[in-house]
């Protein structure tokens, strides 16, 4: 008898490892994954007439225009330290990083649920038996004593629940490491915007303090000649509204920058050196990022290496693996637990022969009434995956349009710029004429005052223009998907 016990006990893990590889093998309920089709024109072309004759020369690039790695894209050392400083400090990265190690961890968990769980256990137990329950008539004490190696209900997936459990677990790591990727290029570009805003009111700050000053030295000696009846109370009174703007501006401006500096600490999640920060006499004046350079018409697909779009597609691949699950539940549910191991009375004759020990005891749950809570779990996972690919076009037409937006203002910049700079020496020249005929009492301040006013406003035009086209750099960086790796 205990050699027939002995022998059940490779035959047992035989079909046991048979077992287990033939359930791993098992069907997959999950349905056949595609990924949707672009809900964009197959071609991201500038809607303008330049962009139309840019496409005829140069047709659609067939690949994605790849983004230089950050190092070399930001051409301003001050800016890329400060960007590695928020790179490493941010606190919506941090969350971001923390997501994935929470991700990575539960499907960790459930790749773990598909392999068996083997535990070894042993129990020792003395009991003394009543004289009315032994079969001497007289009260024993008995010692017992065992060893086991064993799987604890280990689910048999025929189904491939706990596979699409797994897979969904894989797709939410995967959507959730793509999601700290968006949130680090989305940074990247916060955090250089935030410092072309603060380079750009500081020259504006310092416009206004030079416009100020020279008002206010115009005030001096249109005051001195009013003292001596050389001019009337009302020239004087309309350079005294010149002086009081400037004021004004300036501190606007004060108060602008001091609010831009503290964005830019709160993006790079500490106090920022000064020596990193740009100053007014040369914040603008150079570019803080290499161009990336786009032909006339990019293909659709250049939208799928930007991390946005790549995390909607995993949440939709973990949406399209629950319904897997859902349609599990229908059917039966099959635990196995088994075990070998020996026992005995005496510990001493615990590892001796015949004293083997087996049991196996599978358990079957069969679905038969449950109010409809399967059916509506299936609907559940379907309407998910549904939104999911919902979720997924918006991200693809909410690239695309970024991507579109970002090449088409590229397209007219120079020309604009070149008109700022122009209309600020025209501007220049008329107010120098201005002041000319003015003193020479061949018209009178309206027409200065004018010509100030025009003049001031033509520079701030032109910093705006500047910081718009840096600016710019920086959205086509992002619209393209940056230097994010080009697979998910």
């Amino acid at each position: 008898m205990s050699a027939h016990r002995q022998s059940l006990s490779p035959r047992l893990l035989g079909a046991l490892s048979t077992t287990c590889v033939w359930v791993l093998a098992g069907c997959n309920l999950a349905p056949q994954y595609s990924a949707p089709p672009l809900s964009v024109p197959t071609e991201i072309v500038p809607a303008n007439a330049a962009s139309a004759r840019d496409h005829a020369a140069n047709p659609a690039a067939p690949a994605a225009v790849p983004a230089p790695p950050l190092a070399d894209w930001v051409t301003d050392d001050r800016l890329l330290r400060l960007l590695q400083q928020a790179l490493d400090q941010n606190r919506n990265l941090q969350q971001a990083v923390l997501n994935v190690e929470r991700a990575r961890a539960l499907y960790g968990i459930t790749q773990a649920n598909q392999l068996p769980t083997i535990a070894l256990s042993s129990q020792a137990s003395r009991t003394r038996v009543a004289a009315d329950l032994s079969n001497s008539g007289q009260s024993v004490i008995q010692n017992q004593f065992s060893v086991q190696l064993g799987l604890t209900a280990f689910e048999l997936d025929f189904w491939g629940r706990v596979r699409n459990l797994s897979e969904a677990a894989l797709q939410q790591y995967l959507g959730q490491t793509n999601a700290q990727e968006s949130v680090r290029l989305t940074l990247v570009g916060d955090v250089a915007q935030a410092w072309l805003n603060l380079a750009a009111d500081q020259q504006r700050l310092r416009l206004a303090q030079d416009t100020l000053a020279s008002r206010e030295k115009a005030f001096t000696l249109t005051q001195r000649m009013h003292e001596l009846g050389a001019t009337s109370g009302l020239v004087l009174a309309q350079n005294q509204t010149t002086v009081d703007a400037a004021r004004l501006d300036l501190a606007a401006y004060q108060s602008q920058v001091a609010k831009d500096r503290h964005a830019l600490e709160l993006l790079a999640g500490g106090p920022v050196a000064d020596v990193l920060l740009p100053t007014a006499a040369d914040g603008l004046d150079k570019p803080i990022a290499v161009l990336i350079e786009a032909p006339g018409a990019l293909p659709s697909t250049v939208l799928l290496r930007r991390p946005d779009v790549r995390a909607a597609e995993h949440q939709l691949q973990a949406m399209n693996a629950n319904i897997g699950v859902a349609r599990a539940n229908f059917f039966p549910r099959i635990n196995l637990t088994a075990a070998i191991g020996t026992g005995s009375r005496a510990l001493s004759a615990l590892f001796e022969g015949g004293n083997g020990t087996w049991n196996v005891g599978p358990a079957i749950a069969l679905p038969i009434f449950d109010g409809g809570a399967n059916r509506a779990n299936l609907r559940v996972a379907q309407v998910d995956r549904d939104l999911a690919v919902n979720g997924y076009d918006r991200a693809v037409q909410a690239a695309f349009r970024e991507v579109a937006d970002a090449l088409a203002e590229r397209l007219t910049w120079q020309q604009r710029l070149t008109a700022a700079t122009a209309l600020v020496d025209a501007n220049q020249k008329a107010l120098d004429l201005s002041n000319a005929r003015f003193k020479a009492g061949t018209d009178n301040y309206l027409s200065v005052l004018d010509a100030q006013r025009s003049l001031y406003l033509a520079q701030q035009q032109l910093i705006s223009l500047r910081l718009a086209e840096q600016v710019n750099r920086v959205a086509l960086y992002k619209a393209l998907g940056g230097d994010a790796p080009a697979t998910p």
